[in-house]
């Protein structure tokens, strides 16, 4: 092969090499955002629940206006 070949050939496999190692990294890449998006949708449910929770808790407590007089008064 004459030496012009050689080095197109020898750039082709750097780049080869770089789109590979590029397309494993995106891979991991992808994979923590899914993971960061089911903790992020675990959190937001958990969130739900506790504002429903103090929603409801907070229906259940009376107004001290509302509330009859102790019997002694």
């Amino acid at each position: 092969m004459p030496k012009g070949t050689d080095n197109m050939q020898t750039r082709l496999e750097n780049l080869e090499t770089k789109i590979s190692y590029q397309e494993h990294m995106i891979q991991e890449l992808n994979e923590v955002v899914i993971a960061q998006q089911h903790q992020i949708d675990k959190l937001e449910k958990a969130l739900q629940q506790l504002q429903g929770y103090i929603s409801h808790t907070e229906a259940r407590l009376s107004v001290p206006e509302q509330e009859a007089p102790p019997p002694h008064y």
